[in-house]
């Protein structure tokens, strides 16, 4: 027996946790693509800690947002409007950003189209991924009916990416994405792309922690996160979530979000 507890107490005292923290992932890809990018990332982050995560990926955003309201992530990577809604259900905390910076939502049409401003979309049907997607959905489509007066028909194809594929076989003039996955499409498919709007900037997706994880372990999560950024060797594991510089986030960095009228255009779940 008195091996045993002293066996405990060491497996305790180099960190390492028994117990499996469940990580979340707003899904801008499809699964496949997700864990490509996220499992050798949480694995480092698991490797330098000793704190289990588990890579858990959803088929659509409105899934993922359900997942998070009734607090079924003890991490998660979500949108920073999400982010304002999981700390108001749940009281999630930002723990992470990218400080390099900002999260831009993108207006895109076919390049051959005649298509130049967005005053010339009144009444057309408009590709976003998910109502609730931050930039390439909610703040967009709040901001062509606030800023611009329009009247548009959305049509919520799940992902970022199936976004770009509609309206680069013109299944839809325009569509909604973010500047960060557009880059990342692959080059032909850019190439059929045009961007006529950006949206305002704000603080790019953080990664947030449920209050019922322990404060050590959330800072441990962090703090490696963090050294993997600084490190010329591991920051790659970064580059497709994508972030470039992280570091430490709290939920005002967020809180603009909600003098901006988004409230009217969140759809719940």
């Amino acid at each position: 027996m008195k091996c045993s507890v002293v066996l405990l107490f060491l497996f305790n005292s180099m960190g390492v946790y028994a117990q499996t923290f469940t990580f979340g992932v707003v899904p801008q890809y499809e699964p496949q693509k997700l864990t490509a990018i996220w499992q050798p990332f949480l694995n480092k982050v698991t490797e330098k800690t000793g704190v289990q995560l588990k890579l858990v990926t959803v088929e659509s955003i409105p899934v993922f947002e359900q997942g998070f309201a009734q607090g079924d992530y003890d991490f998660a990577y979500m949108n920073p409007w999400h982010s304002v809604i999981a700390f108001d259900k749940q009281g999630y905390l930002p723990i992470v950003k990218d400080a390099a910076r900002h999260l831009q939502g993108v207006l895109v049409v076919n390049k051959n189209s005649n298509i130049e401003s967005v005053k010339q979309l009144e009444g057309a049907e408009i590709a976003f991924p998910a109502p609730n997607a931050l930039g390439a959905s909610l703040l967009m489509r709040a901001e062509l009916a606030l800023l611009y007066g329009l009247t548009i028909k959305p049509v919520y194809v799940q992902t970022h990416s199936s976004v770009y594929l509609n309206v680069a076989l013109n299944a839809t003039p325009a569509g909604g994405g973010v500047m960060g996955t557009l880059m990342q499409q692959p080059q032909n498919l850019q190439k059929k792309l045009k961007v006529i709007y950006k949206t305002r900037k704000v603080n790019r997706h953080p990664i947030v922690a449920h209050p019922n994880v322990s404060p050590q372990v959330q800072a441990q999560v962090q703090q490696a996160i963090i050294e993997i950024g600084s490190n010329p060797n591991q920051k790659h594991l970064l580059a497709g979530i994508p972030i470039i510089n992280p570091s430490k986030a709290s939920i005002d960095d967020y809180k603009q979000l909600t003098q901006w009228g988004l409230r009217s255009f969140y759809v719940e779940n």
